[in-house]
């Protein structure tokens, strides 16, 4: 049985979290409804779980796509290159892609997906603690360009998501702290028991204790999927799980994508919106250090990079996704527990805290 649903009518789809699924042949193949299958993965994941993962799918017909790890390749080029090799090999609408990685994989793989012949089945197999938590549950597939990231997409959702906790035992230490912001993340924007949880399960965290990180992995996975369950296309409520995206993405594409650690931006950006709040006194400044220090305990980046002006800013959010009207929106924390959308930020608050 899967650990959670994610309730989206004839679209939704199982989440399963759990120690060893990787060997699970039943689960792998459960949801493959044809007999081709094409994995996309990355040259740091496919030497580690590539062929644990093909040795159970043996009665399929199978194929690979291994693309260079790094932010940068979520990109066009890779995007072609994924389409050229199905339609070299000749792979129909009965092909299943998977996904097989972490963010970038998944990403571009589920774009993939959505575009070859207007739409085909893909597996998500998430091995980050940034995608197991966030980026392979909801659905938003996409690549970046370089004056904007995650601009071209698709809402497109998988067949179901396997996440195998045993795979973040060979996640480096920049990695799994970088996933850490957006486990935070959840938090701050709308869970004030689970932020607790995190304060007092630090050391466990860190440890790999493997019973707190499917608990914490399940908590993001379920607080997702009642927000994607409710606004599967970001008209609405689902914006708010872009808390410190906003000023995160500009810091990625002004520095380089890679250069950067999603997570990394993503932290810092989350202090940024923190003091946005404060600064318009939305938000206590007691509660804003407990965020900082809970940031800081997986050593997360607090502060913006020096070389960053407030244009700098404004220039790549005035090309943020959320933006209606020409207004910047920003996803400002009110509590821990406690967020929403703002539309009223002024250049001179902005200004104050850049």
């Amino acid at each position: 049985m899967p650990t959670l649903n994610l309730e989206l009518g004839p679209r939704s789809y199982p989440i399963y979290i759990d120690s060893a699924l990787f060997d699970d042949e039943e689960l792998l193949s459960a949801h493959i409804r044809a007999k081709r299958i094409c994995i996309v993965t990355n040259n740091i994941v496919a030497p580690l779980y590539l062929e644990a993962i093909k040795s159970k799918l043996t009665k399929f017909e199978l194929d690979e796509i291994i693309l260079p790890d790094g932010e940068a390749e979520k990109s066009l080029a890779n995007f072609e290159r994924i389409m050229s090799h199905l339609l070299a090999n000749t792979h129909g609408r009965d092909t299943t892609l998977i996904a097989l990685g972490g963010g970038v994989i998944g990403d571009i793989t589920g774009f993939a997906a959505a575009s070859y012949q207007r739409g085909i089945d893909f597996i998500q197999i998430p091995t980050t603690v940034l995608s197991q938590v966030d980026s392979s549950v909801g659905g938003k597939t996409a690549v970046n360009h370089s004056l904007g990231k995650n601009m071209i997409g698709a809402f497109y959702q998988p067949k179901a998501v396997i996440i195998d906790i045993d795979s973040l035992a060979t996640l480096p230490l920049r990695e799994f702290n970088a996933g850490m912001a957006e486990v935070i993340k959840y938090g701050i924007l709308g869970d004030y028991e689970f932020f607790v949880w995190l304060e007092n399960n630090i050391n466990a965290i860190k440890s790999g204790d493997k019973s707190t990180l499917s608990k914490m992995i399940e908590r993001c996975c379920q607080c997702k999927a009642d927000i994607v369950a409710n606004d599967e296309t970001e008209t609405g409520v689902r914006a708010l799980l872009n808390l410190g995206h906003t000023f995160g993405h500009a810091i990625e594409a002004e520095q380089g994508y890679g250069n950067w650690l999603h997570g990394e931006a993503v932290a810092t950006g989350m202090v940024l919106a923190g003091k946005l709040a404060v600064a318009m006194n939305l938000l206590e400044v007691s509660d804003l250090c407990r965020i900082e220090a809970l940031i800081e305990a997986f050593d997360l980046p607090l502060q913006a990079p020096e070389t960053m002006s407030c244009n700098d800013f404004i220039r790549h959010m005035s090309r943020d996704k959320k933006n209606i009207g020409g207004k910047l929106r920003f996803i400002i924390p009110t509590a821990i527990g406690k967020s929403e959308i703002r539309d009223d930020i002024t250049q001179e608050t902005l200004q104050q805290i850049l």
